[in-house]
């Protein structure tokens, strides 16, 4: 659970980062791609972790 929270506020972080990068206009795309690229593995490990917490359930 705190490895997931964790997870959430550097996602949340990095959204803010990538919005003031571009806001700003002086954000090297590179930088920006680089970012987002970060953000969306952060995304999958933080899918990975709320599976591993939630059990299956055969209905």
């Amino acid at each position: 659970m705190r490895r997931l929270e964790l997870l959430r506020v550097e996602h949340r972080d990095l959204d803010s980062a990538i919005a003031a990068l571009v806001d700003s206009g002086g954000g090297d795309q590179m930088q920006i791609a680089r970012l987002k690229k970060r953000k969306l593995r952060l995304r999958d490990e933080m899918s990975m972790l709320e599976d591993a917490l939630v059990p299956d359930i055969i209905a």
